[in-house]
This record gives C-alpha cells, sequence and structure tokens, in this order.
C-alpha cells in the first residue's frame, strides 16, 4: 500500500505524464469537439438553405404557372361567353399543375377577396404574387370538403412542447398564389393553391433534396418538416416505425426561439422522442405574421457514438501508457520505498494502541536509518507519558461521572417544579378571569334581557312582527350566560355537572352558519357544504354550537376577508367505534409546522391583542369531555382542516 512519501515520490516523477499529457488531450479534445460540433451546425444550415430555396422555388414556379394561364389565347376565348368550357379548363389545369384549388376571381368576388387576401391584392394590381397563406376550416370547405379534411390533424401530447388546451388542427397551410388575367375586359384574377398539410410528396421531395442528393455524407439520418406554428402538418419524422408524427408538437424552446423571437434555430433539438441536429426556419404569410415553420435535421446520436468512441479511445491509451510506467518507476524505486514502508507499518500499529511497537535496527546509517531511531525514541517517550494520562484520566472520569449524575437529579427535579409552577399561575389566571368575565359579562346582560322583557309587555301584540328577533336576542342572551358558565367549566370542571342530549350535528352546524352570517357575509368568502347522514351523538348541543363558531370564526379571520369554507359531515368509525366526523377546512395560510404542538394550548394564540388565547383550549376540552377527538392538519393545497368526531350515543351508553 502508498504511504505519503511513496506517493510524492510517485507522482514527482510522473507529474509531467499525468497532468501535462491529459492537460494537452483535453484542450486538443476540446477544440476537436468544438470543431466537430460546428461542421454539424454547418451541414444543418446548408441543409436548411436548400429546404428553404426548394420552398421559394415552389411558390416562384406556382406563380410563374399561374401567370402563363393568365396570358394563354385559350382562356382568353374561353372567358368570352364558354363558362362550362372554361370550367373545364380551369380543372384540366389544376390537375396538369398539380394544385390542390384553381379558380377565375372577377367583379364583386374579386374586390372581397383583394379585401381580404395580400396575394389577389398584388394580382389584382397587375403583379403575380405567391405566399404562404393559412386558411382557416371554413376557408378550405368552401373550396372543397376534401381539402378540409386533409388539412384535419389530430394533435398529440408531446414531450417539452408547450401544454394547449386544443385538441385538432383544422386550419390549413396553403402556397397560395395568384396572377393577373390582361387584356380587355373588367379585371380579373386566376387565383391557385396547394394545401401543405399532409403533403407528403412535398416533405419528402424536401428531404430527398437534402438528404440523397449532393451528400458527401450519406449515412446521416435526416429528416424534414413543415409546421403551422408549432404543429407538423407534414413530416417524415416518424412516431412508431410506419406512423408519421403528424401533430406532434415543437419544443417551448424552440418555439420561442422561432415563432416569437423570428430568429433561425441552427443548435441540438429534441424531436419527437430524440436529439436531432436541427435547423428551425421561421416562415411568414402574405401579412408578415410568423405562422410557422420550415425544419430539417439529422439524428444526433451517431455522431455522438463516434465522439464518444474517440474518446475512449485517446483515454485507453492514456491508462496503458501510465500502467506501463508506474510499475517500472515503483521497481526502480523500492530501495527507498522499503524502510519507510517499515515506518508506516511501526505507525500504524501505535496508532491502533501498540504502543511497544519499534522500528528496530536496520543495519543503516544514512539518513533514513537515524529518522528510524529518533522515531523509536520519541514512541518510547510517548509510552510513558500514555501511561501517567490514563492514571489521570481515571480519576478525572470518576469524579465527572459522579457530577453529571447530581446535575441530572438536579434537571429533574427543576423541570418537573417549573412546570408545576407554570400550571398553577396558568389555572390561578383562569380563575381570575372567569371570576371578572362572569360579573362584567352577567350584569350587562341581565340589563339587556330585562328590557327584552319590558319591550315585550309594553308592546304587547304590537310586538309580534319582531318576536323572532326579539326570540333570537332571548337565545343569543341564554347563549352568552352559557359560555359564561363553560368558561367557568374550563376553569373548575369538577364543580359544574352537564346537560348532554342526543344531538342531530347537522342540525347544530346549519344554526352556527345563520349565528355567524353576519361575519361571513361582509367578506368575500363562499361556504360550501356536504352532509351525509350520521349517527346522533351525546353532547350539549350548546357546547357543540361554540366549539362550531369558534374553529369557523378562525377560519374567516385567517383567510382575511377572501377564500373558500368547506364543511363536510360524514359517518366514520374509530378504533372500531361508530361516530361521526365533521370537518372544517379554509383557504387561509395553514399553520405553522413549529406550532402544531401550542394550537390546543391554554392563551396560545396567533392573533395578539385581541383573542386570549382560550377558544380552541376550551373547544378541546368539551369535545373531549363528551367522548370525542379534535385534530388540525394543514392542508396539501393551502389552509388548515380540524377535524371534530363525536362517538355514536349508543356506543356510549352501550
Amino acid at each position: 500500500m502508498l504511504n505519503s512519501v511513496r506517493l510524492r515520490l510517485l507522482i514527482l516523477a510522473l507529474l509531467p505524464l499525468i497532468v501535462l499529457m491529459p492537460l494537452l488531450m483535453v484542450l486538443a479534445m476540446a477544440r476537436w469537439n468544438s470543431d466537430y460540433d460546428k461542421v454539424l451546425i454547418a451541414n444543418v444550415e446548408s441543409d436548411l438553405r436548400i429546404a428553404e430555396q426548394y420552398l421559394g422555388q415552389l411558390q416562384s414556379n406556382s406563380a410563374r404557372a399561374l401567370q402563363g394561364i393568365a396570358d394563354s389565347a385559350r382562356l382568353a376565348a374561353l372567358m368570352a361567353g364558354n363558362a362550362t368550357g372554361l370550367e373545364m379548363f380551369l380543372a384540366e389545369q389544376q390537375q396538369a399543375l398539380e394544385l390542390d384549388f384553381l379558380y377565375l376571381l372577377e367583379g364583386e368576388t374579386l374586390t372581397q377577396a383583394k379585401a381580404k387576401w395580400p396575394v389577389i391584392h398584388a394580382a389584382a394590381a397587375g403583379r403575380r404574387s405567391s405566399q404562404i397563406d393559412i386558411f382557416d376550416a371554413a376557408d378550405l370547405k368552401a373550396r372543397s370538403a376534401a381539402l378540409a379534411e386533409q388539412a384535419r390533424i389530430d394533435l398529440i401530447d408531446t414531450e417539452a412542447a408547450i401544454p394547449t388546451a386544443r385538441a385538432v388542427e383544422d386550419r390549413g397551410m396553403v402556397v397560395h398564389s395568384a396572377a393577373p388575367v390582361r387584356g380587355i375586359g373588367p379585371p380579373r384574377v386566376l387565383v391557385g393553391g396547394l394545401l401543405l398539410n399532409r403533403n407528403l410528396d412535398f416533405i419528402d421531395t424536401i428531404n430527398a433534396l437534402v438528404y440523397l442528393h449532393g451528400q458527401s455524407d450519406v449515412s446521416r439520418q435526416g429528416t424534414a418538416t413543415l409546421f403551422l406554428e408549432d404543429t407538423r402538418v407534414s413530416t417524415n419524422v416518424r412516431l412508431f416505425e410506419d406512423v408519421r408524427a403528424l401533430g406532434t408538437r415543437v419544443s417551448a424552446a424552440v418555439r420561442a426561439a422561432v415563432l416569437t423571437q423570428g430568429k433561425t434555430w441552427l443548435d441540438r433539438a429534441f424531436v419527437v422522442n430524440d436529439w436531432y441536429i436541427s435547423g428551425y426556419l421561421p416562415l411568414t404569410d402574405s401579412f408578415g405574421k410568423r405562422v410557422g415553420m420550415l425544419y430539417v435535421g439529422f439524428l444526433e446520436s451517431p455522431y455522438q457514438t463516434a465522439k464518444r468512441a474517440a474518446y475512449w479511445t485517446v483515454f485507453g491509451a492514456f491508462v496503458f501508457v501510465i500502467a506501463l510506467s508506474v510499475p517500472l518507476f515503483l521497481w526502480l524505486a523500492k530501495g527507498i520505498f522499503a524502510p519507510l514502508e517499515q515506518m508506516t507499518q511501526t505507525m500504524e500499529r501505535v496508532e491502533r494502541g501498540d504502543l511497544t511497537a519499534r522500528n528496530g535496527t536496520r543495519g543503516r546509517s544514512d539518513e533514513i536509518g537515524q529518522v528510524a531511531a529518533h522515531l523509536d525514541s520519541l514512541l518510547d517517550q510517548v509510552q510513558e507519558r500514555d501511561r501517567r494520562l490514563r492514571n489521570w484520566a481515571d480519576e478525572l472520569n470518576a469524579r465527572v461521572e459522579e457530577r453529571t449524575s447530581e446535575l441530572q437529579v438536579a434537571n429533574a427535579k427543576l423541570e418537573e417544579t417549573f412546570r408545576q409552577l407554570v400550571m398553577s399561575e396558568k389555572l390561578a389566571s383562569i380563575g381570575e378571569i372567569t371570576a371578572g368575565v362572569a360579573h362584567e359579562i352577567n350584569n350587562p346582560v341581565a340589563v339587556i334581557q330585562g328590557n327584552v322583557d319590558v319591550m315585550r309587555m309594553t308592546l304587547g301584540t304590537a310586538a309580534d312582527p319582531v318576536r323572532t328577533e326579539l326570540d333570537l336576542i332571548d337565545n343569543q342572551v341564554m347563549r352568552i350566560g352559557a359560555i359564561v358558565g363553560k368558561l367557568l367549566q374550563f376553569a373548575r370542571p369538577s364543580e359544574f355537572g352537564t346537560f348532554a342530549e342526543s344531538v342531530d350535528i347537522a342540525a347544530v352546524v346549519q344554526d352556527c352558519l345563520v349565528l355567524v352570517d353576519h361575519v361571513i357575509s361582509r367578506q368575500e368568502i363562499r361556504v360550501l357544504t356536504q352532509f351525509e347522514d350520521t349517527p346522533t351523538v351525546h353532547i350539549d348541543p350548546g357546547e357543540l354550537q361554540q366549539v362550531v363558531i369558534n374553529i369557523i370564526i378562525n377560519a374567516s379571520q385567517a383567510m382575511e376577508g377572501r377564500g373558500t369554507l368547506a364543511i363536510s359531515l360524514t359517518a366514520e368509525d374509530r378504533d372500531g367505534i361508530p361516530g361521526a366526523a365533521l370537518r372544517i377546512a379554509d383557504t387561509g395560510p395553514g399553520i405553522p409546522a413549529d406550532r402544531f404542538d401550542q394550537i390546543f394550548d391554554p392563551f396560545f394564540t396567533t392573533k395578539r391583542g385581541e383573542g386570549t388565547g382560550l377558544g380552541l383550549s376550551i373547544s378541546q376540552t368539551l369535545i373531549q369531555r363528551a367522548g370525542g377527538r379534535v385534530s388540525v392538519r394543514n392542508r396539501r393545497a393551502r389552509g388548515a382542516e380540524f377535524l371534530l368526531w363525536l362517538p355514536e350515543r349508543s356506543a356510549i351508553f352501550d
């Protein structure tokens, strides 16, 4: 095993070989890789220019062919009055020129078409023109139902493409050409078009021109595609072996660069299911708007494989040279390494605790021998000091263990005392608060109740129109008294009884929503309820109402004026006991993770200066006393959800 001295000597001897040579190799390979990639980009740029020229030639030839027909004597003769012959002549020429439509415009139809299409406008002005134009489904159907069907392509979800809600591309990309009909008479324009959607002859011709003729690298696996915006409407890229990738879409990065920014893309790009060295050219229509792309590219993987093979070849040669050099150097340096290895083994034995290990006499008087003797002397001193330190350490450990035990006992007593003190202080504070609340609240409540009674007595039958409101005041005054009682009950539960009865939770929740309507209606809070049939539970309805109202108000405050309050009631078993589960969820910010353990503690509140911190603590006490459970969690989307579970009444009294 190499020690540090041997490693240093080895590095010193092999430094030029293992550092300078790899550095030069990395620089050379980086330059070669850069030049190689530039050649690939130059190839695809050349391919893209060939495809662009073919498309331009197709447009130019279409315009010239239409002009030839427009200037023909036969057309002039047929326009003189032979409508049937004119129609047959145009059909023959359409078939001969392999166009998808060919028609003659004049009069009002020409005026309307001029306003819609710049190509026709230019022809009406005496200039033949041919551009790429996008026809919607209605335009195509007006020419031919077959054209509309040919243009329709179902969109396919494509990796790396921008998400879209569209399912079908029913527009058509058309080589739109128009030529003026010169001569005596009203202005006329001859219009022709070639639909490029599903036009496999067009795209296969581009692929053949680019990758099968005049190219030195005939092994390239090339593809060509025509895009309507970012959707492949004509392509020889394969989705499967015999299925062309029509309806797939270009990646978001290419779309942003080519369609949004109008740049020509010359780089690697992900095409349907693999990486290609790609060129994308933006296409504009007769209005000057970017409406699509022309693409050519070839598969990247063969070139990446070739580069990796070159890298591994160079790396293998380097490893072979190193494998020959290292053993040769070690054999030459063995005379120096052997005594050094002996000292290393001695030190390893000392590190493992064997302080008796020594180098011994090696019969050497050179520098290495002197170092070995000096090391033995140092080890003798270390052994003696270790013996003394061990004695001191044993004594110190005994003292530390004794003091640690004493401190642990004292700390445990201190923690218990502190806990009892805190609880005592809290309970004392609760007692003082409840006494003050009972005095300060019951007096004005008595005045309110007395005045309501006076109103009834004074008004007599005249109080009938507001009898519902007066009864509601009575109920709420009674509820205030009950809440004060429950606060006292929380502080001294042993002094109070219970008024539990069979309760339908759904009815209680509906009453609660009526009582808190004044809070919710002032805010943009939507309340969603979903109540299933649930068994009755055994609890004081006033206590349950108090708990539900407290949680609803807390939720509305957490949403800060806007959100959704979802309340659901379902039958649910817990530990084999049937019961009912009430869930109250909001869309507020939720509860911080570090506050979950404190949420039900007395006097804990996040609304400093607004709340007492007793609401959830009292609620937990009331539900637990009825045999139920209260829990809270943060929802995955947003907000908090409180769960109140109460056992079925029969489960309590069985």
